[in-house]
């Protein structure tokens, strides 16, 4: 991957990351009024997204559980799960590592066409920056909630 599409991703995952210091299980569990979904889903769903965008994922990628995608993908919502979610010690390891992956993307895959243009986006590399702005969108779900959590907690 070239180097600037590099920084660019390990500087939104580094705010990313910041964003979850000092997160509770019980603090990513709140799902605050007005919100369809809580910190968890969300950080699940950076994941399985960018791991859908940039590795395949589930078909060319065998890298997260396999029932990410319905726990975390399109559509999806926590009053859907049933069975054990993944702790938010796992997903950042899960995160981690997906970094590390991205380091060693090829950086001439960039300019590879896509087999389908997807939401008007015809070369991968159009797509890495998709999951860019996807990382950042979430992020700021991610900073608004939790100010909420920590505010209503601080009034308890």
């Amino acid at each position: 991957m070239s180097k600037f599409m590099f920084k660019n991703f390990e500087m939104t995952r580094y705010f990313f990351f910041r964003e979850m210091n000092g997160l509770t299980e019980e603090m990513a569990n709140v799902q605050p009024a007005g919100f369809n979904n809580n910190i968890r889903w969300h950080v699940g769903h950076v994941l399985t997204v960018t791991e859908q965008f940039m590795f395949g994922f589930p078909k060319k990628s065998q890298h997260l559980p396999e029932n990410y995608p319905q726990l975390f993908g399109n559509g999806t919502k926590p009053a859907d799960w049933t069975g054990e979610v993944p702790t938010l010690d796992e997903l950042k390891s899960h995160l981690e590592n997906q970094l590390e992956r991205l380091k060693i993307v090829p950086e001439e895959s960039l300019d590879q066409e896509l087999k389908q243009p997807f939401r008007g986006l015809k070369t991968f590399g159009e797509l890495a920056n998709m999951a860019l702005y996807h990382e950042a969108h979430h992020m700021g779900q991610i900073h608004a909630m939790k100010r909420i959590v920590e505010t209503a907690a601080v009034k308890n």
